[in-house]
């Protein structure tokens, strides 16, 4: 999950992001820390050419310094983040090569349900990609609000119950990579991960025939699946209902009860009460 090691191209602006906005910062840090040693020596008792001067109180010139270099850096660090975040739009359309990969998210508690609608299949905790396609995502959640985040592809985006947030990515190696809830949202919250394999084009198809397996999912099962528990399993799943998500998402499919209160007087950090 290394975000320096990004593999695909809103990764790597996320990285440059990252460490212009250190670098930025570091032109106040540096000065400061500089300044900090700088001082101590020039006002150390053994010098003499440093003069003692308990009246005074106001220097325009160190005034100027002390704001002006903060301010600026503040406007740069704001400018670069600005344009970043717009930039990095997880709606707008990413360009890759071949036809676009159409994924629904749902996050459970504590797993991550992922719906290939158009190839009829679904998994558990496992993402598996093409190769340079573009990846329209489609996010919801069952229950509390989540996080969905693959950092080495970038781009983390919320979960809601009863909405849909969309993110688009794109994946520029082939190679396995880790995906994370970025969000407490219960006991099972550590458990919350999901392989990503990012395979060729030609293989995509192979892998759709072989995840068809004879569990189906429909309304029926997945409400068995959206149980609260860890799923340490990878299970895979024949889509029974291509409007199942959309089920989910508008609520025809009621809401998991999220965590539920563990000791009188206390509640888990996200509550039922926190569903939306």
């Amino acid at each position: 999950m290394n975000i320096l090691d990004p593999q695909g191209p809103i990764g790597a602006a996320d990285k440059t992001i990252l460490i212009d906005s250190i670098a930025i910062m570091l032109a106040i840090v540096l000065p400061t820390i500089v300044a900090i040693f700088a001082f101590a020596f020039w006002f150390r008792q053994s010098n003499p050419r440093a003069h003692y001067r308990p009246d005074w109180a106001h220097s325009g010139r160190i005034e100027l310094v002390v704001w002006s270099i903060p301010a600026l850096t503040v406007i740069l660090l704001g400018g670069v983040a600005w344009i970043g975040a717009h930039l990095l739009d997880p709606a707008a359309p990413v360009e890759g090569t071949g036809s676009p990969v159409r994924i629904q998210v749902v996050s459970l508690d504590w797993k991550w349900l992922f719906i290939y609608p158009d190839q009829r299949v679904a998994t558990v905790n496992t993402l598996t990609v093409p190769v340079g396609a573009p990846l329209q995502f489609e996010l919801t959640s069952a229950s509390v609000m989540n996080a969905f985040y693959v950092p080495q592809l970038g781009s983390m985006i919320y979960t809601m119950n009863g909405m849909v947030t969309r993110l688009n990515l794109r994946a520029d190696q082939e190679g396995d990579l880790q995906g994370l809830s970025a969000h407490f949202s219960g006991d099972g919250f550590p458990d919350m991960l999901f392989d990503v394999h990012v395979i060729s084009p030609l293989a995509f198809p192979d892998w759709v025939k072989t995840t068809r397996s004879d569990q189906v999912l429909n309304a029926e099962s997945y409400q068995e699946l959206a149980r609260q528990s860890v799923e340490k399993s990878r299970p895979t799943f024949r889509l029974d209902d291509p409007g199942l998500f959309g089920a989910i998402a508008t609520q025809k499919i009621p809401p998991a009860p999220g965590p539920k209160i563990t000791s009188e007087g206390a509640q888990s950090y996200l509550g039922a009460s926190d569903v939306r």
